[in-house]
């Protein structure tokens, strides 16, 4: 099997590192995190023809969570998935993470407007959660009872 290896640079334009160490899926959207103050490097906000280098840490927000990586080298070529742990190490705060599962948990709660109706599973989970004895509802129809 061919062994590859990584074109090392000094430095390289952000956005082209972003899209190149795999973080955003295109070089457009890397651009536009950047130029919407969703990217930082060393807690400034950055601009996609920033230049960076090895050493430096950049912050992406990708809500709810805001991840942190640690430039090892800096590349503008894309790379297979095998050999981004020579590009970059991954320092976000183990709470992020711990976020993201919460917010994947509670999911179905803050449904996003205009998504439409509640699948099945969606609803089952809704049930459960808001369990109708914690209300002292009963089978029964005594609300009926009233109308007579």
């Amino acid at each position: 099997m061919e062994e590859k290896t990584l074109k090392y640079q000094e430095s390289a334009r952000l956005d082209k590192w972003l899209w190149a160490a795999r973080i955003f899926k295109t070089r457009s959207m890397a651009a536009d995190a950047c130029k919407n103050g969703r990217v930082t490097v060393n807690g400034a906000n950055a601009k996609p023809s920033r230049t960076v280098k090895a050493g430096e840490t950049v912050h992406v927000k990708k809500p709810p969570v805001t991840y942190s990586f640690k430039i090892l080298n800096a590349i503008e070529t894309r790379v297979g998935a095998r050999l981004i742990p020579q590009v970059y190490e991954n320092v976000t705060d183990p709470k992020q993470y711990e976020l993201l599962e919460m917010s994947r948990i509670s999911g179905f709660i803050d449904r996003a407007r205009g998504t439409g109706r509640p699948t099945k599973k969606d609803r089952r989970a809704m049930d459960s959660f808001v369990d109708p004895a914690l209300f002292g509802w009963e089978d029964d129809d005594d609300w009926d009872d009233d109308e007579e």
